[in-house]
């Protein structure tokens, strides 16, 4: 996922020394490349932050794991180490859940009005805008996505969403029904209890807010299980979350890997709902878990390959930077990124030029430098699998129009890569690469590129580039994905609902979709002594 293009937070008085720190202002040497440039990358800048927690948050402290375990989560610029961090895993996730459990039987949280809640949340969101240097900062660092990025589109949008679902908190409430009967029906929208939530490494901040915002907002207590590549940015903000007041027990974070930590929290009895985002392979399991276990209903947000269609009257310009935009926007690092381009045959080939060209002049280098637009993959594995699936193309029989190997000799970055002639049984077509590879291929009408648009296993997004409306309304309608934009993508917005077909999961996040999934739905019958009132 990504997120729409906002001005940043920075304050006006404190960020010309934070932007110089970083090498923003003239005066120091920025060192940015052309990816097509044998020049290596120079000595990555300093981030200007300190990493101050580690630990795991349970019941409102920062504590060791209980094997006192760590584990190391390191910069993806240079693979070195940043931080050794709690590695949580099953006793920590039973703490965590019997705090969680206790703060929503016994404590103020669901008790206290939901306006009360909804004050702690625009808190929290203020304080959040106060720090939005450190925790950019922070975020670039263990992620390794442009600082523009997280400072432009990704923080102020996670103080949006907070602030979303904070006018939220006093206005869920149930129905009235007229029965057919002599009786007064109600409904009662209550919380459901104590949520788990495993979020991805891809956008830590913004599946932080999409997950835990709607709880919280709803009156539930929440554990939550980092990504093991980028556990920071979650431990700073929560410890936000306790001088805004929230109480202790609401907010517990678990830091910790997949199979250990992910598993006992998904399996957990007195977990009461489920939230995943990552693959479609772990949310097989994840669902599988919770059903062998208490059965808590599980919303899942999973992979895709979303098709982006360039249609024969596009403006072959315009389509080719949204479409590179698509797909390579945080190092292609997006599940719904439009990573299979399809090119109407008339367009084709001044597409792929052009493409090309835009591609090689994507500016790769340190993401703390001023106009880089692509940083590191987030780790090594991710580095070697983008690697194979880019040999997999070549020897499929797709053309490698540019990039294709590793950028530099430190860290783990990838040249902006394009392939053209690509077919829909090739791997790069029907696997979700999660990376910067650019698969172009090429269709004669709309009812094969409908076809062969859904001829996925995944649902996720589209995207549709037309001046025709017939068009576009055509393929809106055709297409089997949970969001489809239109002349336009990566638009994301707190009131939008996002979230998959088929393979790509199930449930809807954000916007009032997102409500119902922490929320129990009550009906509450009495019956009337004297119906000849009604």
């Amino acid at each position: 996922m990504a997120a729409r293009r906002m001005s940043s937070l920075l304050s006006p008085s404190y960020a010309p020394a934070l932007l110089r720190s970083i090498g923003y202002c003239s005066g120091r040497g920025i060192g940015i490349n052309k990816f097509n440039t044998s020049a290596a990358l120079e000595e990555p800048i300093t981030p200007p932050v300190r990493v101050e927690h580690t630990k795991l948050l349970i019941n409102g402290e920062f504590v060791d794991a209980a094997s006192g375990k760590t584990f190391p989560t390191v910069d993806p610029r240079t693979g070195q180490l940043i931080a050794n961090v709690a590695e949580g895993d099953t006793e920590d996730v039973n703490r965590a859940v019997s705090a969680a459990r206790k703060a929503f039987d016994e404590g103020p949280w669901p008790r206290m009005t939901a306006y009360e809640r909804s004050k702690i949340l625009l808190r929290f969101a203020d304080l959040v805008e106060k720090h939005a240097d450190e925790i950019a900062a922070l975020e670039v660092w263990d992620n390794g996505k442009p600082y523009d990025q997280a400072t432009s589109d990704e923080i102020p949008l996670f103080i949006r969403l907070f602030r979303y679902y904070a006018g939220w908190a006093d206005k869920i409430h149930g129905l009235t029904i007229q029965a057919d009967g002599p009786h007064h029906v109600e409904t009662l929208h209550e919380p459901i209890g104590v949520a788990g939530q495993i979020i991805p490494w891809n956008f830590p901040l913004l599946m932080y807010s999409w997950k835990v915002g709607p709880a919280l907002a709803c009156g539930n207590t929440v554990v939550l299980k980092t990504a093991e590549q980028t556990p920071l940015s979650a431990l700073y903000v929560s410890k936000l979350f306790h001088e805004a007041g929230l109480p202790p027990g609401v907010l517990n974070i678990v830091s910790g890997y997949g199979p250990t930590a992910g598993a006992a929290l998904a399996s957990h009895m007195d977990v009461d709902k489920l939230a995943f985002t990552g693959s479609t392979e772990t949310g097989k399991i994840i669902l599988g878990l919770a059903a062998k276990s208490n059965l808590k209903p599980v919303t899942l947000e999973l992979g895709g390959k979303s098709p982006f269609i360039v249609c024969e009257d596009a403006n072959v310009d315009e389509a080719v930077e949204l479409a590179h935009a698509a797909l390579f926007y945080n190092q292609g690092q997006c599940c719904c990124a439009g990573s299979r381009t399809f090119v109407h045959e008339r367009v084709y080939d001044e597409f792929i030029e052009k493409a090309k060209a835009r591609a090689s002049k994507r500016v790769v280098g340190d993401p703390f430098k001023k106009g880089v637009e692509q940083g590191p993959q987030v780790d090594s594995e991710q580095f070697n699998k983008i690697l194979r699936y880019i040999s997999s193309g070549v020897e499929s029989g797709a053309t490698l129009e540019t990039g294709g190997q590793r950028f530099g000799s430190n860290g783990y970055y990838i040249e902006p890569t394009v392939f053209s002639n690509v077919q829909d049984d090739m791997l790069i077509a029907k696997d979700e690469i999660f990376g910067p590879v650019q698969s172009i291929l090429k269709f004669k009408d709309i009812n094969e590129v409908i076809q062969r648009s859904n001829a996925s296993s995944f649902g996720l997004a589209a995207g549709v580039f037309t001046q025709n409306l017939d068009t576009a309304n055509t393929l809106t309608r055709a297409l089997k994905a949970g969001t489809v934009w239109i002349n336009c993508f990566d638009v994301f917005d707190a009131a939008i609902p996002f979230g998959g077909y088929k393979m790509s999961g199930h449930g809807r996040e954000k916007g009032i979709y997102s409500l119902n999934n922490y929320l129990q739905i009550k009906a509450v019958v009495t019956r009337l002594k004297n119906p000849a009132w009604l």
